[in-house]
């Protein structure tokens, strides 16, 4: 049977594509599902497609260039940092994200990591369950108003920790080149001070080349010894085994990383310290944040197909210039 279009699922690790499946039905097309992890894999199953679903597969500019008659590659989540953002633009094809559907979770996620070392939940439960009924075992610990909060980065969810933290009655600073809003209460300062003066650094900040390793070993050296790093955001924005080394060293007091530089970890390699909390890349999660973006990732496929309007494109120019070589 001859469809319309060939949709590809290049890779994803989401136990069902049920919900993407659903709304795919709006329009005639073959679904062909793949797990691909090398370039090579990727123009095999891809090369010909009309609409392409990733995770996390290499969309390299080999990859793209590869691609025969692509119109739109559509990534699950917030960042495209597996993409060649400039390669499919000059390819004429849509990259689509969706930047906005899980604010609420992520922002949640990095304040509740700061409320964990601040009254040093994590610690108390480790000893009360060894039966040490010792309070003074997380000595000491400052009242959260007296403290500095630096936030790295203030797109939509580093401005909502921003706008929520400001309930605490924190001190909260912020560093971002990019942006330029003002929000009540929050400093913007240069990322020097930021790393200097802050008790708790939380990232929020996009993967680029000059955020990659950001957090590295000089940098661990400047920050306080009584300061805890936060990263909701990306794996390779800190250099894991500097942070590994720092933390041992105790030349910052914590660190609580819901990312990694690679995901799973090797657990060999991960070591099993007490001033370090993990969680398994979650801070996206809750019922409806997953269920948005499983829906949006699939829609934009459908609306470029079917020749709508995109909302959710990460290369708007691209509109123009197809626009233009169209004319």
């Amino acid at each position: 049977m001859n469809h319309q279009f060939k949709v590809v699922f290049a890779d994803y690790d989401y136990p069902s594509i049920d919900i993407e499946l659903k709304q795919l039905e709006q329009i005639d097309s073959e679904i062909i599902k793949g797990q691909c992890k090398t370039e090579d894999e990727l123009i095999r199953l891809a090369k010909d497609a009309d609409g392409i679903i990733c995770q996390y597969a290499p969309f390299s500019a080999k990859v793209i260039n590869a691609l025969e008659k692509c119109q739109v590659i559509s990534r699950y989540g917030v960042g495209v940092d597996n993409i060649d953002i400039k390669a499919a633009t000059e390819k004429g094809i849509m990259v689509a994200y969706v930047p906005d559907y899980c604010i609420e979770e992520v922002s949640n996620h990095a304040i509740a990591m700061i409320m964990n070392f601040a009254r040093q939940i994590s610690l108390f439960d480790r000893s009360t369950r060894k039966k040490d009924w010792d309070v003074m075992i997380a000595n000491p610990i400052f009242r959260l108003s007296e403290q500095t909060i630096g936030i790295l980065g203030l797109g939509r969810i580093g401005s909502a920790v921003a706008k929520k933290l400001k309930n605490f009655n924190v001190k909260i600073l912020a560093y971002d080149p990019y942006v330029n809003n003002v929000i009540e209460g929050v400093r913007i300062i240069d990322f020097q001070e930021l790393i200097e003066k802050s008790d708790y650094i939380t990232i929020h900040t996009p993967l680029k080349e000059e955020t990659k390793q950001i957090f590295n070993q000089k940098i661990f050296k400047q920050m306080k010894k009584s300061a805890y790093l936060i990263n909701t955001a990306r794996g390779g924005i800190v250099d894991q085994e500097a942070l590994f080394e720092a933390l041992n060293n105790k030349e910052i007091k914590g660190a609580a990383l819901d990312v990694l530089e690679n995901e799973p970890p090797d657990w060999s390699e991960t070591p099993q310290l007490e001033n370090l909390i993990l969680t398994p890349h979650a801070a996206f999660y809750s019922e409806s944040s997953f269920e948005e973006l499983k829906k949006r990732t699939a829609q934009a496929v459908v609306d470029v197909l079917q020749g709508k309007v995109v909302f959710n494109l990460f290369n708007p120019e691209v509109l123009e210039r197809n626009r233009q070589n169209f004319l």
